[in-house]
């Protein structure tokens, strides 16, 4: 995640959705006050001690909320990338088991490891994308949303608004894999939409 005074702006880093890209972008532009938590790559923490020892940079908006202030929290543009969760899946086994190389491997088998025999349900890359950007009632919290699948657009348009010019986004922590329809089975199809049914309904997204 992060904040920056001097644009007015609240980034919510959602766990793969190529969030390294935008990270490496906004940097640029961050002034002496703006703030950043992250892990993977740089290392940055917070000035909030409860949510540095969290230990990863993939917070929510409702996290973030009481120590940023209502007043700043309600004024600044919050924005945030998502991307299909068929896809999302399956980037997910692929980085989950990448010392292994089991999903290369088995990929079918490492998915329904996930889905049906062990599902990861505390960490937090496995979590479902809505997470990061609705609030306790369920409302999207986030003024803008951006899609991986329309990345570099959504970004300058994010730039437009946050007052930054754009640039080119470049490929940061990609996976070697094909489509992700070449993955999936019905069994697996079913699986993904009963997990991730909040997300494909709420960003618009199916098979």
């Amino acid at each position: 995640m992060i904040i920056s005074h001097q644009h007015r702006f609240i980034f919510a880093a959602v766990p793969k959705t190529g969030t390294h890209s935008v990270r490496q972008a906004l940097r640029l532009h961050m002034g002496p006050d703006d703030v950043e938590q992250a892990r993977l790559i740089v290392e940055k923490r917070f000035p909030w001690p409860e949510l540095a020892k969290v230990g990863h940079g993939h917070l929510s908006f409702e996290e973030v909320r009481p120590f940023l202030g209502e007043e700043a929290f309600g004024a600044y543009l919050k924005f945030a990338f998502v991307r299909n969760p068929f896809d999302r899946f399956v980037s997910y086994c692929s980085f989950a088991t990448s010392k292994q190389g089991s999903f290369q491997r088995d990929p079918q088998g490492v998915m329904r490891h996930f889905l049906f025999t062990a599902p990861p349900e505390n960490h937090m890359v496995f979590w479902p994308q809505h997470r990061f950007v609705t609030g306790p009632d369920g409302a999207v919290q986030a003024d803008m949303i951006g899609k991986v699948e329309t990345m570099q657009a959504s970004y300058d348009a994010i730039c437009e608004r946050i007052g930054v010019a754009p640039s080119a986004l470049e490929k940061v922590n990609t996976s070697q894999r094909g489509d992700y329809r070449d993955y999936y089975d019905q069994e697996l199809i079913d699986g993904v939409a009963a997990r991730y049914g909040r997300d494909l309904d709420l960003f618009g997204y199916d098979y």
